[in-house]
C-alpha cells in the first residue's frame, strides 16, 4: 500500500485507512508507539502498562513450566 501525506496545519498525517486499523484492532483513541531503523517509519500499537505486566508474567510461567509444557506439547 503506498500513501501520501496529507497536510493538517504546519504539519502533515498519515490518514490510516478502517481495515488497517481493524487488523491491528485499533481506535482513533488508541495510544501508538512511532519508531524508525533510520530507514523505515514503525507505527504500532503501544503497550499500555497492563499489557507489559501481562507479557512480564506470561514469561515468568513460560520459563517456570518449560518443560511441563513440552511434555504435553509431545
Amino acid at each position: 500500500m503506498v500513501k501520501k501525506l496529507t497536510k493538517h496545519g504546519n504539519s502533515y498525517a498519515l490518514i490510516i485507512d478502517k481495515p488497517v486499523m481493524e487488523l491491528l484492532n485499533i481506535t482513533p483513541e488508541s495510544p501508538l508507539e512511532i519508531s524508525t531503523d533510520g530507514k523505515s517509519l514503525i507505527i504500532r500499537p503501544a503497550a499500555t502498562a497492563r499489557q507489559e505486566k501481562f507479557d512480564n508474567v506470561l514469561d515468568q510461567i513460560c520459563k517456570q513450566y518449560h518443560a511441563a509444557f513440552k511434555k504435553l506439547a509431545d
